[in-house]
């Protein structure tokens, strides 16, 4: 006892220009759902048999130009909401039903929001029979009488198909019907009362032109995805009441021919549409459903029910199949049905229910992208990779987009103003869809045996068709007498029968003359429409003939134009390539020219850099000399001042003596007048010279004095003593004399506790602030004269109020002129600040910060910026003093060292 395998035919390698050169794009299909309740909003529209147009219901937000938007979307055929399931099966399943039948493979599969019908257009309801009842109720009435016996075809795990033999296929029928439970069920069963109605299709439908040399099995299997896992709904599972156990999810696999199935799925052959929809009824019982906020029964997973279809030739004889494997074809059909896209937050989905969505939304967004790549591979002609493997539910159909039958999508809209959104996005992802190209399917092969042999061998019953035109005849015929002879002497019986026969004699020459001219007359009609037929034939011929000479000089124009391409071809691929070349070139130059920017730039960096170091060298080195001349010259002249004082004080005392008019004893100045000078000086000087800090101000505070008072004073020194004129002198000085150190004139203070005040006031007019902790600190304060200090003494200080610190502190930005510029990124900056060049006592009074910018040369002989700050206070003389807190130091450095 032999067997035989069979396996999904493969698409074979044919030759460039065959038939599967030709796509057919992915048929789209829409159905509209008719409204729950009449008085819902409507928000979808068909306009005519292609098209459907959206609006946008009313609260949602309109477009940028202020209306609301309506968009129209074509498909292949749209269905209203009064179209019945026998039109619907009629235009999108009929024909794949026909190609399954002949050998093809085909996928239909329902898409659309959740409650938008997809269950019902698959399924159906009792009395109005889905898209799965009629196509196998088609399959049974084309193979009904065609169909092997049962077990004649057996499936294996591998995706293929065993044929055996009669006598193997009757030990495993006999060892089926001695199991407890068949496992298969009978077709002699009437149908379950639950489905009765749903495959009681009247109209009867049936496939043209199906091989009757062949014999033909049904397999039909039921499988669902849930949670992006693969589970059998057809398996048989023992029930165990104390310990139950869980669905096994199963593997997809590829075979030998790269065709993806499922792994250990169970088959059931089936023999009438009663016996096949109640297989798919067990499984639709373990189907996952829920109930959701928008729908009673939600499907939680994607349904896939594939029907198998063998077939098989019959051997030369007629009789038995074929024991080829090479005849023999598989062709299938998978009907699924996809679980409705769905918003958790319209769902009120928790748990399990949101797990489920989420991952019923990634296979569907996982299918829209194959969609999106495909449409992008076969339009801009890329080969970029299609991601199949990213959902099982796209791995699994991966055969059917790469070519291998027909794909039919049926989009299930639900016109309700509630899906608006979900329904724009279902569209959108029909239009991609539509895009999509699939190659079609090749032709089986014929098997070559001479066709008619099943009848061939069957016992004939001789002409019959020609028994009632006889009797026809015979009964126009004059009926003939009795021709029973009773009596030797009779001469009656003989004489009638003679004349009957001559009258049918008669009656059957004239019907002969008649049926020659019935022939002749035929004849000259059959010659009439002879001449006729070929007088057409030659006018036909005649065009085609012009029709011939149109087409080839057609062609020949056509041959000149595909020259005269190749030319363009060549001449554009030189000119690609030129341009190529001369791209290349100019990305060098680019690249060259960047690079010689980029150096001129650091060139041109290094060379500010240098500049400005060398400006911050001269500038430090200018004002370092300028300060030692100062220094020198304001020595040398008071040290000239004291040599012309005492040269003065010395003429003096020698015209006093020479003017001295009578040589009695000079009258001697009053000691009361001297005292009070005395007190009212704080310090007397020394004509020495002083240190070079101090020879500013005292060089400033001479050009307060006039010489007019001078000279005025030394010309009534005739009647004063050298004492008391150097006593006068001393004070003139005290005001410009810095004190040598602190801790004298504290102690002079101590001392004379009358003249604190005048010293305080002295020292304020100086500039100079004592602190708490006996440390100077100089203020920025105006020099004015004595007279105004003298009245400032006697004049109250008003008191300034601070202000608030959440009010923000103003900062005076101290920078002098002869700071350098740099360019640092990082640069001292301070939000409403007074800039100022010089330190004043206006700025400083509006400000409670100070900065000083202070720049200098590093060691390494770079520009280095120093922040000196500090804070404003208020001294009771009315003026300002800042005491410095912190530094800060910007220095820039070469990367290169």
């Amino acid at each position: 006892m032999k067997s035989a395998k069979a396996k999904m035919p493969r698409k074979p390698v044919i030759k460039k220009g065959s038939q599967t050169n030709l796509k057919d794009p992915v048929g789209v299909y829409c159905r509209v759902r008719p409204l729950s309740f009449p008085d819902q909003e409507c928000c979808v529209e068909v306009v005519n048999s292609t098209t459907v147009q959206l609006h946008t219901p009313e609260g949602y937000r309109l477009n940028r130009n202020g209306d609301y938007k309506e968009t129209q979307y074509s498909f292949k055929r749209v269905f209203g909401t009064h179209t019945t399931q026998k039109e619907l099966f009629d235009v999108v399943a009929s024909p794949l039903v026909d190609d399954l039948i002949h050998g093809k493979n085909g996928l239909l599969f329902t898409y659309g929001v959740t409650g938008s019908g997809k269950t019902y257009t698959m399924t159906g309801s009792p009395g109005s029979g889905g898209l799965l009842p009629r196509c196998l109720n088609m399959i049974f009435n084309s193979i009904g009488s065609f169909q092997a016996k049962r077990f004649v075809f057996k499936s294996n795990d591998r995706n293929s198909m065993e044929i055996q033999c009669e006598v193997d296929a009757l030990l495993e029928r006999q060892k089926r019907e001695a199991m407890p439970i068949p496992k298969t069920p009978s077709s002699k069963r009437q149908a379950d009362p639950e489905f009765a109605d749903m495959i009681n299709v009247q109209e009867f439908c049936k496939a043209e032109e199906v091989d009757e040399d062949s014999v033909y099995g049904v397999f039909v299997s039921y499988i669902e995805i849930y949670n992006n896992y693969l589970y059998d709904l057809l398996e048989e599972v023992q029930f165990d009441p104390i310990k139950p156990k869980l669905p096994q999810s199963k593997m997809l696999r590829e075979d030998k021919n790269h065709n993806m199935y499922v792994a250990g799925c169970t088959e059931v052959e089936v023999k009438s549409t009663e016996e096949a929809f109640e297989v798919f009824w067990r499984g639709q019982k373990k189907r996952r459903i829920a109930n959701t906020h928008l729908n009673r029964e939600s499907s939680r997973s994607h349904s896939v029910f594939s029907i198998k279809l063998v077939q098989a030739p019959l051997d030369a004889d007629g009789d038995n199949v074929l024991q080829e494997k090479e005849q023999i074809t598989i062709s299938q059909l998978s009907l699924v049905d996809l679980a409705g896209s769905e918003r958790t937050n319209r769902t009120k989905a928790e748990g399990n229910r949101l797990r489920e969505a989420g991952n019923i939304n990634q296979s569907l967004m996982t299918l829209r992208t194959c969609m999106e790549v495909l449409r992008e591979n076969q339009m801009y002609g890329t080969n970029k990779m299609v991601p199949y493997r990213d959902s099982k539910l796209t791995h699994l159909f991966k055969n059917y987009f790469d070519g291998e039958g027909k794909v039919r999508m049926i989009v299930c809209v639900n016109p309700k103003a509630e899906d608006y959104e979900e329904s724009l996005q279902v569209m959108r992802f029909a239009e991609v869809t539509q895009e999509v190209e699939v190659a079609r399917p090749v032709d089986k092969a014929i098997c070559g045996l001479t066709p008619g042999r099943r009848y061939r061998n069957l016992p004939r019953a001789g002409p019959v068709g020609d028994e009632p035109l006889t009797e026809e005849i015979l009964q126009s015929f004059p009926p003939l007498p009795p021709c029973k002879l009773l009596d030797v002497n009779d001469e009656e019986t003989l004489p009638r029968l003679m004349d009957a026969l001559e009258k049918r004699h008669r009656l059957r020459q004239l019907m002969t003359e008649e049926l020659n001219k019935q022939c002749v007359a035929f004849k000259a009609l059959f010659k009439e429409f002879d001449n006729s037929l070929s007088n057409k034939e030659n006018y036909i011929q005649e065009k085609l003939n012009e029709k011939e000479k149109v087409i080839s000089g057609q062609k020949s124009e056509i041959e000149r134009l595909e020259k005269k391409n190749k030319t363009l071809e060549y001449k554009i691929e030189i000119l690609e390539k030129t341009t190529t070349i001369y791209e290349e070139d100019k990305r060098n130059l680019q690249q060259e020219l960047e690079s010689q920017h980029q150096k001129l730039q650091r060139e041109f960096s290094d060379k500010r850099r240098l500049e400005a170091r060398l400006q911050g060298m001269v500038t430090e080195t200018t004002m370092k000399w300028q300060k030692e001349c100062e220094r020198r010259v304001a020595a040398t002249q008071l040290e000239m001042q004291n040599k012309l004082w005492v040269k003065d004080e010395k003429l003096k005392q020698l015209k006093a003596i020479v003017t001295e008019p009578k040589p009695e004893k000079p009258e001697r100045p009053s000691r009361d007048r001297d005292r009070e000078k005395i007190i009212q000086r704080s310090v007397s000087p020394s004509p020495v010279p002083l240190s070079s800090n101090n020879i500013a101000q005292i060089s400033n505070g001479q050009q307060l004095m006039s010489q007019p008072q001078l000279h005025r004073r030394s010309n009534s020194c005739s009647s004063i003593s050298v004492a008391s004129c150097i006593s006068e002198w001393e004070q003139k000085l005290s005001p410009f004399s810095t004190p040598v150190n602190v801790t004298s004139l504290a102690r002079h203070r101590q001392q004379e506790p009358g003249q604190s005040k005048a010293c305080m006031v002295s020292d304020r007019r100086r500039g100079m602030c004592w602190t708490e902790g006996r440390e100077m600190v100089p203020t920025f304060s105006s020099e004015i004269g004595v007279q105004e200090d003298h009245c400032r003494r006697n004049t109250p200080i008003p008191v300034r109020h601070r202000r608030s610190r959440s009010a923000g502190s103003r900062w005076v930005d101290h920078k002098p002129a002869s700071n350098v510029q740099t360019e640092t990124v990082m640069q001292p900056h301070v939000p409403h600040a007074i800039t100022v060049s010089v330190a004043n006592e206006k700025a400083l009074a509006k400000c409670e910060k100070y900065m000083l910018t202070h720049q200098e040369l590093a060691s390494d002989g770079e520009i280095q910026t120093k922040v000196i700050k500090g804070d404003v206070y208020k001294t009771r003389g009315g003026g300002q003093s800042v005491q410095f807190t912190d530094i800060e130091t910007l220095k820039q450095e070469s990367p290169t060292g």
